[in-house]
């Protein structure tokens, strides 16, 4: 089983402020001060967090022991969104830093290799459906 990290780095660590205010901006036109990179660390997390206990119950329903990537619940505009951060991430490399602040909840089941390997684009897609929301559409 996989537990949260305990050493994980803020978004408000010195050197990931830079980055997310970034890609806020390039994701959505949007300026975020520290405090908003808290609310949106807390909010990416608790998703993350629902998103596997659903992949949970549908690897425990199908008799598995590990969360695979098609356990997980992601929907069509999630996709979208996630290929939106692979192209933005492209130009900032952000997935390093999000792939630390990622919580990886204690779970009844273990991660799949490549279901963990594959929750920080996750969070990047939630990130953008985040930026989104919040009143800007995305820049073509």
């Amino acid at each position: 089983m996989i537990a949260r990290r305990q050493d994980s780095v803020p978004p408000t660590h010195a050197t990931g402020v830079p980055l997310f205010e970034r890609f806020f901006r390039l994701a959505a036109g949007l300026d975020v001060d520290k405090q908003d990179l808290k609310r949106y660390r807390d909010f990416v997390n608790h998703k993350i967090h629902d998103l596997l206990i659903r992949g949970e119950a549908a690897a425990k329903a199908n008799g598995r022991d590990t969360i695979e990537p098609f356990d997980l619940p992601i929907t069509k505009g999630l996709q979208e969104c996630i290929g939106e951060f692979r192209r933005i991430d492209e130009k900032i490399e952000l997935t390093p830093i999000i792939d630390h602040l990622t919580a990886r909840p204690p779970l009844d089941l273990a991660y799949g290799p490549e279901t963990e390997a594959m929750l920080p684009e996750i969070t990047g897609g939630l990130s953008v459906a985040l930026a989104g929301a919040s009143g800007s559409s995305i820049p073509s």
